[in-house]
């Protein structure tokens, strides 16, 4: 089971997720959250860095530079986008950098293959997410939305029940006490989790306490005998 560990804004977590074997780690490039990376570390010391882990962008409806200039910056390999990005869009950024597509997940979606299909052959990965909350007020008086990062769960039985046919990350107020939920869930696309608040002491500072004990949680039992 991967683990990708979201909205990290400090050098020196990304190196502890490194010694802690975590999969992907997410840098937030949404000027809305309280989790953007921009400013808050060295994008050369990100981009330099030799990690095994994946290094991810998350973005919500970006230009297509502004996401260029952020993968030769920091060195990124996987691209997230958590807004309305068309698959046309997804496709051409395929050509340069792995993606992933969300999809935020409600009562009004009934049918994710339907959701999914027009990115079938445009994206790597898809990442299901807890729709998005009432928009915020910015501090210019704007109305922003919110994407991800909102501590709130969806009902996964829709994702069990549908076909999908391609990896995926379960996202979306994932915390410690879902180990045993997230094992019973069974599908056979399921690549992922992607966890973020539950695990923090303040928006983008993690409790890497938390990280590892989910981490140990998440490992399958060994075999017995020998």
């Amino acid at each position: 089971m991967n683990i990708k560990v979201c909205g990290i804004t400090q050098v020196k977590q990304v190196q502890q997720l490194e010694g802690l074997e975590i999969d992907f780690v997410g840098f937030i490039f949404d000027k809305n959250s309280p989790r953007n990376v921009e400013g808050k570390l060295e994008a050369k010391e990100i981009a330099n860095a030799d990690y095994d882990l994946k290094k991810v962008g998350v973005f919500v409806n970006p230009s297509y530079s502004d996401i260029l200039d952020a993968i030769e910056n920091y060195g990124l390999d996987v691209v997230q986008l958590h807004g309305e990005e068309s698959p046309e869009f997804c496709s051409d950024l395929n050509e340069d950098v792995e993606v992933i597509k969300v999809f935020h997940i409600d009562e009004s979606v009934t049918n994710v293959d339907e959701l999914v299909a027009p990115y079938d052959m445009a994206c790597d990965y898809y990442l299901f997410d807890t729709s998005p909350p009432t928009p915020l007020q910015t501090e210019r008086g704007e109305k922003a939305v919110l994407r991800g990062g909102t501590g709130k769960q969806f009902d996964w039985s829709i994702l069990a029940k549908s076909k999908i046919e391609k990896p995926f990350f379960l996202s979306g107020g994932i915390g410690v006490e879902d180990i045993a939920k997230i094992k019973a869930f069974k599908h056979p696309d399921f690549y992922g989790v992607d966890i973020n608040s539950k695990f923090e002491t303040e928006p983008g500072i993690k409790d890497m306490g938390k990280i590892l004990q989910f981490k140990a949680g998440m490992k399958p039992p060994s075999p017995k005998g020998g």
